[in-house]
């Protein structure tokens, strides 16, 4: 019993590490696009427009991908407008890149709300990691104190396992043993009535 749900326990510990392994690397790999993004777009000074097309391709591929991998996670994360900035900056990027201002970015959002929003992203993949490690710790803490608990109790039914073995090898024992005496117990009480029965008849 003991043994099985231990086995269940770790079953089940090893599914959870699969995943956080999983999740690990993902947030891993989406804060490191992010930061690069986040660099590249820097190093221009948040604007979009004196970036080379194939950054402003590269920011706008990158942000597609984070939103739609995470959009559960960023879902209480961005607000309705900065959400349809990002839809349309990913949907449109080359409108945010020509040399010289179109009638749309005239209207378009600032670059800098797009570095601000990078940012946010960022950061919140950032905690997002942290609190998974956090849970992550924790979950091994737990089944290593569910281990020693089960291991305990394993050990303790193995010990009384093998002291009801030992008493039952003593009982055994001592049965055959009083088997033996009844035996000759018998065999004795046998040769002394025979031995009375000699002497009946001689005297």
């Amino acid at each position: 019993k003991n043994r099985d749900a231990l086995d269940q326990a770790t079953a089940i510990r090893q599914k959870q590490l699969a995943e956080f392994n999983g999740e690990e690397k993902d947030m891993l790999e989406s804060i490191s696009a992010l930061k690069a993004a986040i660099v590249v777009l820097s190093k221009h000074h948040n604007a979009l427009v004196q970036m080379p097309r194939s950054h402003v391709l590269g920011l706008a591929a990158t942000l597609s991908h984070e939103m739609q991998t995470h959009a559960s996670l960023l879902q209480g994360v961005l607000t309705p407008s900065e959400r349809k900035l990002i839809l349309a900056f990913v949907a449109a990027p080359q409108d945010y890149f020509d040399a010289s201002p179109t009638f749309k970015q005239s209207y378009a959002p600032q670059s800098g709300q797009i570095f601000g929003i990078l940012r946010q992203m960022k950061e919140t993949f950032e905690e997002n990691l942290s609190q998974a490690q956090q849970d992550e710790l924790r979950n091994q803490k737990g089944y290593e104190d569910l281990k020693s608990a089960k291991e305990e109790e394993i050990a303790a039914g193995q010990a009384q396992l093998d002291v009801k073995v030992r008493e039952l090898a003593t009982t055994d024992e001592k049965n055959a043993q009083a088997k033996v005496d009844i035996e000759d117990t018998k065999n004795s009480l046998s040769a002394d009535q025979q031995f009375l029965m000699m002497l009946k008849e001689k005297c």
